[in-house]
């Protein structure tokens, strides 16, 4: 028997109702508001609201409308919840406290303020009140929500909220009032935090004991709230070991339904899925269950999953197979709407999700819908799908690859970038299965095809720096890249697995970003990289050396190329050499500039950029406008480094003169004979390292530099037992003649 309401009496349909009589003064309404109002606080007594009914309860609430005060506190007062409040209900009841003629009334706001103070406990995120704490704070000079006010504050205050500007404030407003007792009550409340602060004898008065408001309410809610918890139980959506009997309508408007999990043919000693209801008796009976009629139901069904997992069948995956791409064929053949299609990827979304298995029936199924697929339909769910196929032979997942972009990518950077996002789910779901498995099997296993689909991507990367240059495409690119690290920051996968680097001209592009992000992230993802030739060139890895693999014709042929970007971000950005290139004609140059490549720019620009850089002021040079002190990413944090200094030094008023800024070797010399701060240029750079690392929170160049510089190497290992260090030495790197 259906326990639904009548069609008229349904809670959606009764707030479309109150809603367009929100809208229309009383006086030209066709029909009283009274009877629908008594049939939603009715059916909010007997039921309760779910999330959203909720949500367009508050929005009726707490906007100005034509609806009637009693109206409206009625409803307030039957405003039962259904599971979790959002953040969004308690944002917008608080939004609509205070004074305004578009604010509900007092005696309304007074209502809002009981009903937060009675579901406090079912508040989904607790701090978002602690986040409106301070609004709340300075609506206690409103006398008419104050005990309502205090009682909530009460609840949602911690230490981190009892401040002396706030102490003072309810001392002051106690004192203008007369002693009120919720303030009073609240007042101690602050005391317990910090009662060594608040003193004297106005704690001592008469405070509110901040008592449940209403009991009875709160009885009902519990009742309400358990009813509904059964009512799921009922219905099988809590219960993984029972039959989803609801599976059919899983695919509305479709020509034809999955089928739900039904066993014919049974007899009296037959053990079904159907009849099951807990795991004990599913594990009693797992070896004696007869196996369903219509598996495909499998896609849906937890039970059928679990028994198919435990009691896997050859015939079984074949019969689905079957169906699958029986519906495939249907479309094709136009006897099915292609949209039963989009509907079966639904379930298969969530059967993929909920199982974390792709099969290779699942593969050729999506072969014959993405034929028919319009590539834009139900887009995230089927990009999302597809990031659980399995690792495989790069060769074999290559055709389904080439399918998908011939229909996804329409010229647009939108389609590029769903494009890449699925990409990096997929290569972040094949590190993970790579590091689930046990060391012993990963020689069996198609490891190449991380690096090969690194390589299949670096120019849709590439692309997307052109066709969509902004910030959200960088850090989407940059995602890419940090999934790729963490393959190569784990030993056990760097043991097996070739390194494939980024694009030189892609790591450029990055590099001379306009985002501080940008470069930091890159830099994270360069210093994994360099840690991985180290690892594999020298052997460093924590493996015998019958273990330790040997670089691949293919890797040396990348390092010159990975060391010529390294070498240049380090000559722009720490050694003052930007757009360094080794003499014509000659392989090296002093230090490792022999590794540089000049960022890739033409020899003959340099010289140009030069010129015009001097003729803008004779103290810019092209070799150091790149550096900590010009560059338009890290200029402000370096500047801010200097800044700190002075503040402790004029604190301790041996500080003369500030530094104008920039910042260069010779303004510090300077300023030191002026009664300036005293600071080397090595101090100098060393500490604006440690200021993004520790104060700015990028600690993405730092992580380079010390892993590249050898005199910083030694700073950092000195800083790191405890030595200190001004960060002096020697520029050289630690490129080694084989990197």
């Amino acid at each position: 028997m259906s326990l639904s309401p009548p069609p008229g009496n349904r809670l959606d349909q009764l707030l479309e109702d109150l809603e367009t009589a929100s809208q229309t003064p009383a006086k030209r309404r066709q029909t009283s508001i009274k009877p629908t109002v008594e049939k939603t606080t009715s059916l909010l007594y007997d039921r309760g609201a779910l999330p959203d009914d909720l949500i367009r309860l508050v929005d009726l609430l707490t906007q100005h409308n034509h609806l009637d005060q009693a109206s409206l506190s009625a409803i307030t007062r039957n405003l039962y919840p259904l599971g979790k409040i959002s953040d969004e209900v308690i944002l917008r009841i608080v939004g609509a406290l205070g004074h305004g003629h578009l604010k509900p009334s007092f005696p309304l706001q007074s209502l809002f303020l009981k009903w937060l103070v009675m579901v406090y406990h079912l508040v989904q995120n607790p701090a978002i009140l602690s986040q409106t704490y301070g609004v709340l704070f300075n609506l206690l000079d409103t006398a008419a929500i104050r005990p309502q006010l205090c009682h909530l504050l009460a609840l949602i205050t911690r230490r981190k909220h009892v401040r002396p500007f706030r102490i003072q404030t309810i001392l002051a407003l106690s004192r203008q009032i007369g002693g009120d007792p919720n303030l009073t009550g609240l007042l101690r409340v602050f005391k317990n935090y910090y009662p060594e602060i608040i003193v004297g004898d106005i704690t001592k008065g008469r405070a509110a004991a901040f008592k449940h408001p209403d009991v009875q309410w709160r009885e009902k809610l519990n009742e309400i709230q358990q009813q509904h918890l059964d009512k799921q139980e009922d219905d099988g959506t809590r219960n993984g070991f029972a039959v989803n009997h609801a599976l059919g309508r899983r695919l509305k408007g479709a020509g034809a339904l999955v089928p739900g999990v039904h066993t014919l043919h049974a007899h009296e000693t037959s053990v079904t899925l159907e009849e099951l209801d807990s795991a004990e008796g599913f594990v009693n009976n797992l070896e004696k269950i007869e196996m369903p009629s219509q598996l495909v139901a499998v896609l849906a069904d937890p039970l059928l999953q679990k028994f198919l997992l435990l009691r896997p069948s050859e015939q079984a995956s074949q019969r689905i197979g079957n169906w699958l791409m029986a519906c495939v064929g249907d479309v094709a053949s136009g006897d099915t709407d292609a949209s039963f299609l989009l509907d079966m990827v639904d379930v298969i979304h969530d059967y993929v999700l909920s199982s974390k298995e792709f099969s290779p029936l699942l593969i050729e199924f999506f072969q014959g819908f993405l034929q028919t697929w319009d590539g834009t339909d139900k887009l995230d769910i089927v990009l999302e799908t597809l990031s659980f196929i399995p690792l495989m032979s790069f060769t074999e997942v290559t055709p389904l690859f080439d399918l998908l972009q011939s229909k996804l990518l329409n010229n647009t950077p939108h389609s590029q970038l769903a494009l890449l996002n699925f990409y990096t789910l997929l290569l972040h779901n094949w590190t993970n299965t790579l590091l689930s498995l046990p060391p012993s099997t990963l020689p069996s296993q198609p490891v190449d095809s991380l690096p090969s689909l690194l390589t299949h991507v670096n120019p849709l990367c590439l692309t997307l720096t052109q066709s969509s240059p902004s910030l959200p495409t960088s850090l989407s690119i940059l995602d890419f890249y940090t999934t790729a690290s963490r393959i190569y920051s784990s030993p056990l996968l760097l043991q097996h697995i070739p390194i494939a680097i980024p694009p030189s001209l892609l790591v450029y592009n990055l590099a001379f970003s306009p985002s501080l992000t940008v470069l930091s992230r890159l830099c994270s993802i360069l210093t994994v990289y360099k840690i991985a030739w180290e690892t594999v060139i020298t052997k460093k890895a924590p493996f015998s050396d019958t273990q330790q693999r040997k670089p691949s014709p293919e890797e040396w042929a990348q390092i010159n190329v990975f060391n010529g970007f390294l070498m240049d971000i380090c000559n722009n950005l720490w050694r003052g050499r930007a757009f360094a290139l080794p003499a014509e004609g000659t392989t090296t140059t002093s230090g490792s500039d022999a590794n540089a490549r000049g960022c890739r720019i033409p020899r003959s620009l340099p010289p140009v950029l030069d010129s015009y850089l001097r003729d803008l002021d004779d103290d810019l040079t092209l070799e150091t406008v790149f550096g900590l002190s010009y560059n338009p990413v890290l200029c402000l944090q370096s500047i801010n480094f200097v800044r700190g200094l002075e503040e402790k030094g004029i604190k301790r008023g041996d500080l003369l003169v500030r530094h104008a800024g920039p910042v260069t070797q010779g303004s510090l010399q300077k300023l030191a004979g002026r009664g300036g701060l005293r600071l080397s240029w090595q101090e100098y750079r060393a500490g604006v390292l440690r200021w993004l690392e520790e104060e700015g929170g990028q600690g993405g160049l730092p992580g380079l530099m010390y892993n590249t510089m050898k005199n910083l190497m030694s700073v950092k290992r000195r800083s790191e037992v405890g030595g200190g260090g001004d960060g002096g030495g020697g520029e050289g790197s630690s490129f080694s003649s084989q990197m």
